[in-house]
């Protein structure tokens, strides 16, 4: 049934069943299916057969053929790297059963567009212990991720064991309650790039200078930019360089970003001349101090890139300006993703890094990976940066397309394959992600709180989230504390039912803490509301009603300290029981921006 016909409509189905090899992430550059046969294998790992043969003509090094057959699974590569790749596909393909596991007969050969497709971990602000960061890289190395980007120092710490200055490792130098003292032997990083490089991953070490190193100026009583200071860095990065070959790491992060210093041209040059004499390839921040034209750059805003795709850079460059992890609303970043033109060209374009900086103090590190939706980004970045296409959507990556245009279907497309791997390869893990990019909402613009609505217009939204900073954007509203949002759609039930959603009305980046907290007792977050049928839908009886209400940044001040809990994030709460009737249900939301600043949004998606 087409969309057309039937206005603020969400058609509730189950997914099909995924043709075995049509569910890949990334999918292939080329698969032929020889036949319909499934095969069945007893023991797969017995019936491969591998050949590494460095004079293959494949388009890269981490290219791969993989050819199942009767009784026999061939792959062939040039390195061990393509192999690595050949056989999480394999993994992907496989459908066990309890009369072994069955197999497509298909060939694939598959390599990715670029060479650089890393994960960004910030264990500065936030050490995590070693089994947690193989945890990581075991996923990322599922996804053909080659890269683990290891943010090592920020305000809080400094996580590299130092012989030469003991007083870096010292809790004292570090800000209280924030794992201080923790940081990593050689031995354990060691351990970390052995067990990435296993699993076809290369560790970026980065060590942030001369900004986010409060702990620095602690220590010593200068800072990094000062002589004194440069000849301290000089000394623990000849240190780290000694213990960690160039061979193990052959890249190098210095940082330097969101500082102003007297001697930014020095600084950078004395640096950067000691990372490439150490054999390794430098990588800085762009924006950030102005470097030599063989650094790469690692963009993080879009400032420098054009409505057309166009970069502005004349150095080799990474792409983070796909936007931090931590910053968007998981649901709404999963198709903000998936709809990053990577497909732009570019003979500077090494690929991409997708970042998530936990500034927040947290407590229990497993929340880190729910709280900031990391599958709900990885998969969709994996995709994206394996295959290089061109999105078709030019429009504001945060809004959705219609269903019905090239690029809704081009979602749909994704949002099945990541269900299937949601439910049948990542179901022990904490993946809080539905599809929703069908459901239809009719909005009103932003209007001042106590606007007379009779006759108002309305205008169509698609998806269970929808982003009303960038929605005020499209009618040129400026952000005023007091607007507000209404929201219309209608659920259809075969039978009186009761279902399960996720309701909130606000997403705080983990980043600032900036929010409007937890809703008050009998309240919504945000003074929100949620009718069904013209009956209003009680929020959730609050464990901390009204706290974590902070209109302000809270970067190196006290409430940094206060840990996020699952109470503060919509997808994390338990669902919202919503009673239907049979037959159409309407439904109307009220969103309110509380103040300036705040990420304002509102979700209903359904379980």
């Amino acid at each position: 049934m087409m969309m057309t016909k039937m206005k603020w409509v969400l058609i509730l189905m189950l997914l099909p069943s995924m043709v075995a090899g049509q569910s890949l992430i990334p999918a292939p550059r080329r698969m032929e299916k020889i036949s319909d046969r499934i095969f069945r294998f007893e023991n797969v790992e017995e019936k491969i057969r591998v050949t590494l043969d460095s004079t293959l003509k494949l388009p890269t090094d981490e290219a791969y053929v993989l050819e199942i057959g009767r009784g026999k699974i061939g792959i062939r590569a040039k390195n061990n790297i393509g192999v690595i790749w050949a056989r999480q596909t394999l993994r992907q393909l496989e459908r066990v059963t309890e009369r072994g596991t069955q197999l497509p007969n298909v060939r694939i050969v598959d390599w990715p567009e670029f060479p650089v497709r890393g994960f960004m971990l910030d264990c500065g602000r936030n050490f995590m212990e070693l089994p947690m960061l193989k945890e990581y890289l075991d996923i990322l190395s599922d996804y053909k991720v080659n890269m683990f980007h290891w943010h090592l120092t920020d305000h809080p710490g400094w996580r590299i064991e130092c012989r030469a200055y003991p007083q870096l490792n010292d809790p004292k130098t570090g800000i209280a309650g924030r794992d201080e003292g923790r940081f990593y032997t050689y031995d354990e990083i060691r351990e970390v790039i052995r067990y990435a490089r296993e699993r076809g991953i290369t560790v970026i070490p980065e060590i942030d200078m001369p900004g986010h190193s409060a702990f620095f100026e602690k220590a010593f009583g200068f800072r990094m930019e000062t002589p004194e200071g440069m000849q301290v860095l000089a000394s623990c990065l000849e240190e780290f360089f000694s213990e960690i070959p160039a061979s193990d790491c052959p890249w190098f992060h210095i940082g330097s970003d969101e500082v102003h210093i007297p001697n930014p041209g020095p600084f950078m040059h004395f640096m950067e001349e000691l990372v490439t004499r150490s054999g390794r390839r430098v990588i800085a921040w762009d924006p950030g101090l102005p470097g030599d034209p063989a650094t790469i750059r690692q963009i993080w805003q879009d400032s420098g890139v054009t409505p057309g795709g166009k970069i502005s850079t004349t150095h080799n460059f990474l792409d983070s300006y796909m936007g931090y992890l931590n910053y968007f609303d998981p649901m709404v970043f999963t198709y903000r993703m998936i709809l990053h033109n990577t497909g732009i060209r570019s003979p500077h374009h090494l690929g991409g890094i997708l970042c998530l900086w936990n500034d927040v103090r947290v407590v229990d590190k497993s929340r880190i990976a729910p709280h900031n939706g990391f599958l709900n980004g990885l998969l969709p970045f994996a995709e994206r940066f394996w295959t290089g296409t061109i999105a078709p959507f030019e429009g504001d990556p945060n809004l959705l397309p219609s269903p019905e245009s090239e690029a809704g279907a081009f979602i749909r497309e994704f949002e099945q394959r990541m269900m299937d791997h949601k439910t049948r390869l990542l179901s022990d893990q904490p993946f809080y992600w539905f599809p929703s990019s069908t459901m239809e909402w009719q909005l009103s613009a932003p209007m001042p709180l106590n606007t007379d609505t009779a006759g108002m217009a309305r205008h169509p939204a698609w998806g269970g989230s929808i982003d009303l900073e960038s929605w005020s954007r499209k009618f040129g509203v400026k952000p005023a504390a007091g607007q507000v949002v209404y929201a219309r759609t209608r659920w259809f039930a075969k039978s009186d039912t009761t279902i399960h959603a996720w309701i909130g009305f606000e997403t705080p980046a983990r980043s600032n803490r900036i929010s409007g907290g937890i809703g008050k007792a009998g309240e919504w977050e945000n003074q929100g509301e949620l009718r069904i049928n013209g009956i209003d839908v009680p929020p959730p009886r609050w464990n901390e009603p009204g706290a974590y209400a902070f209109h302000f940044n809270t970067w190196g001040r006290p409430e940094e300290l206060l840990p996020y809990t699952d109470e503060q994030f919509y997808w994390m709460r338990p669902p919202v029981p919503i009673r239907l009737k049979k037959g159409w249900n309407s439904v109307e939301v009220k969103a309110v921006r509380r103040f300036v600043g705040q990420r304002w949004s509102f979700a209903a998606i359904l379980l």
